[in-house]
């Protein structure tokens, strides 16, 4: 399976891209089980995560662009309320 790809990235970029068109989702401070059914990229405006999928885990925070790739099970674990532009099937270049 593929892994999450990150990078950061400054507001700026993100909106070159054209996170303005993405949606919208936030997130409270909690713990809960995801599957991603298809590839999604999000670019995270606020809030600190740490996503795990089996062995692999990755400390996501304000400022990342970041990708999941379809079919990736995980567990979120929100210490700080979530704020993200996501859209699917974009790929980090």
């Amino acid at each position: 399976m593929n892994k999450i790809v990150m990078k950061e990235m400054s507001i700026q970029e993100a909106k070159n891209i054209g996170i303005d068109n993405w949606d919208i989702w936030e997130c409270e401070a909690s713990v809960f089980d995801w599957e991603f059914e298809e590839l999604e990229t999000c670019y995270i405006f606020e809030g600190d995560v740490v996503v795990t999928s089996g062995d692999e885990s990755a400390h996501i925070k304000e400022g990342m662009l970041v990708s999941f790739p379809a079919g990736m099970k995980c567990t979120w674990n929100v210490s700080k309320k979530i704020r993200k532009a996501y859209t699917y099937n974009y790929k980090i270049d």
